[in-house]
């Protein structure tokens, strides 16, 4: 996978479009850190691709889910699963502001 830094995103688009066709996928980052995950899109599939992103969100938040079932804590309650979910969301908004 291709890494781009802040400084590239900024001054050569032209080259990280064209890389992200060949590649199709680009991880940005500042400072070394990865911020994020660049993915190709058009207007014709950007309702797809958004669909997409979503569901592997979802899917971060399910595993989550089920490693703290796994850790001891048996069934969870409705509760337990809010508190899983928002943890989640917290800690990719953390990793997101880098």
């Amino acid at each position: 996978m291709k890494t781009v830094t802040i400084r590239d995103f900024r001054t050569r688009p032209r080259q990280l479009r064209e890389a992200l066709r060949h590649e199709r996928e680009a991880v940005l980052t500042v400072n070394g850190r990865p911020v994020a995950v660049l993915i190709p899109t058009d207007a014709s599939t950007i309702d797809e691709t958004l669909e997409t992103v979503r569901r592997a969100r979802g899917l971060e938040a399910l595993r989550a889910i089920r490693a703290s079932g796994k850790a001891g804590r048996g069934r969870l309650t409705r509760r337990d699963i809010d508190a899983v979910i928002a943890r989640t969301r917290r800690a990719r908004s953390r990793r997101m502001r880098g």
